[in-house]
């Protein structure tokens, strides 16, 4: 009867195993020097070799003719236990020997001295399958066992074991075998047994095995079930994983964002009868290994899961960042968890390639970053024009300091105020407040000349008539260069003119941080100027308002009424 790869090429002696030597030699030691334990746990993943050293470690503490404490294997001890005809050595399994029972007779059996060789031996695999009644009938037989019984416990799940049990126990991890030596051990077995295995279909099967040798042997053997040479197309043939190209021609739809060659690709896929959660699988299996190849260049190729070609993985390497790829492996995963709950799985996976293809389509944040660095990206390509000067106003002067563009350009950040009036949002400009006409000695006067344009500072702290009428004359031309809010704001204030500073009373506080800002000055600056034709320049303060002519009170005394007649100007704003 043919016997399977795994099982015939199991390591007979310490010297066998492969990628274990921190714990094979520990053990060898032990042996030699007869310091044994009489517990032992091994504990690692599945085909890294803990059954295997088990069984070692038990011949060789009863071998009659022990080499540098690896068992000779042929002496009746050791062939005795390698055929299972010697019961004194027995290995059970915790899955189905696993209730108090059983432990309780394994106790009454251990008592007793071995019949034919000098320990008894319990080999109890996948420990952690044992009931917690049966593990408190073990502590005290493994806690002050005979001198002639000795312990090794193995289990995948180091986590579901005890804290009682460990702490009685000499524990070895097994580490995941490296893809290099399962490749050499590939190749060694495939000579032994004259298979035609080549080194890059032993490496793809190494990788495959995903640290396991066990598994490395079984695929090696099921495809030499073939015949022929074993290369790595014939690897991929053999195990049914050409479908991985139609998972990377998906891949290769996403990162290019075809979202209608993605959908029609899954659909062929899901009618060649491809199960929509092993697609989503493989996708972020190849995200992985992709993130990994980017991430991790020198080094990385022990942990790649070995499916693809290093010419597919440098295509699509081209294609995606690592902050995309771990939005795609992200958006995978969490689609992936949700399909055993989902009322229609191929929508949830068609509904997951349309996001992934299209970032706008996602709402989180990952998503946004994505489509901020596409628009950078963009600008980078296609830079923004610089905007041309503003051409001078006909008519007017400039002077050589004022040859920059004017400071009155949309483009110029603005302060922005305390109020909730924000200057992205359109406005419908209100009417301009109507305001009292002046007295008849000044309303039919005409704007004075420029040489009679000369300011007389007051030496009572208000302005003077002449101020007053300037300020008068020119507020209606700073009205029409400012926006709604500003015009409002300047009926709170009086212009005072000394030399060539025009001083800006503001009534309040509130008034005079509205006003002082950039724009706001500018403007006034650039009217008044023009008006005086000569350089003005333009500060605000607080204090109490200059008494316009015939000393009147600016709102006939009554701060209540000040207070109404300043709010009924933003009656007429209306938001579009």
């Amino acid at each position: 009867m043919y016997q399977a790869l795994y099982r015939k090429w199991r390591p007979k002696t310490f010297s066998d195993v492969i990628g274990q030597k921190h714990i094979t030699d520990t053990l060898r030691r032990q042996v030699s020097e007869g310091r044994l334990s009489h517990a032992y746990l091994f504990t690692g993943t599945r085909g890294t070799g803990k059954t295997t050293c088990a069984k070692i470690l038990a011949k060789a503490v009863n071998c009659e003719h022990p080499v540098d404490g690896d068992p000779c294997n042929a002496c009746p001890s050791c062939l005795g236990i390698d055929n299972g005809s010697l019961l004194d050595v027995l290995e059970l399994d915790a899955a189905s020997n696993n209730g108090v029972d059983h432990v309780r007779a394994l106790r009454e059996e251990a008592i007793y001295s071995p019949a034919h060789v000098k320990y008894r031996v319990y080999i109890i695999d996948e420990v952690h399958m044992l009931s917690t009644a049966a593990f408190n009938a073990l502590l005290k037989i493994l806690e002050e066992p005979p001198a002639h019984l000795i312990f090794i416990l193995a289990t995948t799940e180091l986590h579901k074991v005890p804290a009682t049990i460990l702490s009685r126990c000499q524990r070895f991890a097994f580490k995941r075998l490296q893809p290099r030596d399962i490749a050499d051990r590939l190749l060694y077995v495939a000579r032994q047994e004259n298979i035609g295995l080549t080194p890059g279909g032993a490496d793809l099967l190494a990788r495959l095995s995903d640290g396991a040798l066990r598994d490395g042997l079984s695929l090696l053997d099921q495809c030499a079930a073939v015949g022929g040479t074993i290369d790595a197309d014939q690897v991929l043939e053999v195990l049914g994983l050409s479908g991985n190209l139609q998972t990377a021609q998906l891949m290769e739809h996403i990162l290019r964002r075809d979202a209608k060659a993605a959908i029609l690709l899954l659909d062929q896929l899901y009618g060649g009868g491809k199960d929509v959660s092993a697609v989503l699988g493989e996708l972020s299996t190849l995200a992985r290994d992709l993130l990994i190849r980017m991430t991790a260049p020198e080094g990385g190729e022990a942990l790649l899961s070995g499916g693809y070609d290093a010419a597919a993985m440098d295509s699509l390497s081209a294609l995606a960042s690592p902050q995309r790829l771990i939005h795609i492996s992200t958006l995978l995963q969490s689609t992936a968890a949700g399909l055993s709950l989902s009322a229609n799985r191929r929508t949830d996976a068609e509904l997951c390639l349309l996001r992934l293809c299209d970032d706008s389509l996602c709402g989180d944040l990952t998503a946004l970053v994505s489509r901020v660095k596409r628009l950078e990206e963009q600008l980078s390509k296609n830079p923004r024009p610089t905007a041309a000067p503003a051409a001078p106003a006909g008519g007017r002067k400039q002077k050589a300091a004022a040859a920059e563009p004017s400071p009155i350009m949309d483009d110029i950040p603005w302060e922005a105020p305390p109020a909730p009036i924000m200057d992205d949002v359109p406005w419908e400009a209100p009417p301009a407040p109507k305001t009292p006409d002046p007295p008849e000695d000044f309303a039919a006067a005409p704007m004075p000349a420029a040489a009679e344009r000369t300011a007389v500072p007051a030496d009572d702290g208000t302005a003077r008539a002449a101020d007053g009428d300037l300020w008068d004359r020119l507020i209606d031309a700073y009205k029409g260069r400012l926006p709604a809010m500003y015009r409002a704001f300047l009926d709170g204030a009086r212009g005072k003119l000394e030399g060539d500073l025009l001083t800006v009373v503001c009534g309040s506080d509130f008034t005079e941080k509205q006003l002082h800002n950039v724009k706001v000055q500018s403007v006034l600056q650039e009217v008044t100027s023009a008006a005086l034709d000569r350089p003005i320049a333009v500060a605000f303060t607080v204090g109490e308002m200059p008494k316009p002519r015939g000393g009147a009170p600016a709102s006939g005394g009554d701060k209540l009424d000040d207070l109404i007649n300043f709010g009924s100007q933003f009656d007429n704003f209306k938001v579009k």
